[in-house]
């Protein structure tokens, strides 16, 4: 292989590496995981690529079983506060919320609710959506 052959190559293969890094790499929205301590609770929030439209959010509890769980979008920067979203059973103490509406992107706060045993608990949960 000549020189310049070479050349082009290497700078076709590094130019492909760089588009396949920001389309799949760094193009979409990451997956993100929290967690926070309300007082018997231990809470973890994931959610799955948030993204404007229906998303699914999973919460897990350590701690007292509770009875009722509920997530509830609001940002309020805009003013916008949506009505809490019932998480049903998803295994032993494990929550799923499925198709929450999240109409813009920006800065939501998730308030994730425990009612249960280990008495009424709320832990609040910073979320980008882009």
């Amino acid at each position: 292989m000549k020189r310049p052959t070479l050349l082009i190559a290497v700078v076709a293969l590094v130019v492909a590496a760089g588009a396949a890094w920001l389309l799949w790499g760094a193009g979409g929205t990451k997956s993100t995981t929290q967690q926070a301590v309300s007082g018997p609770y231990t809470v973890q929030f994931s959610a799955d690529q948030p993204r404007i439209g229906g998303n699914t959010f999973a919460v897990a509890v350590t701690g007292p079983a509770p009875d009722a769980v509920t997530v509830a979008p609001v940002m309020a920067q805009m003013g916008h506060a949506l009505a809490p979203v019932p998480a049903g059973p998803d295994g032993p103490g494990r929550f799923r919320a499925a198709d929450v509406g999240l109409p813009m992107a920006g800065q939501w706060e998730i308030t994730v609710s425990l009612r249960g045993p280990g008495g009424p608990a709320q832990v609040v949960f910073p979320l980008l959506v882009k």
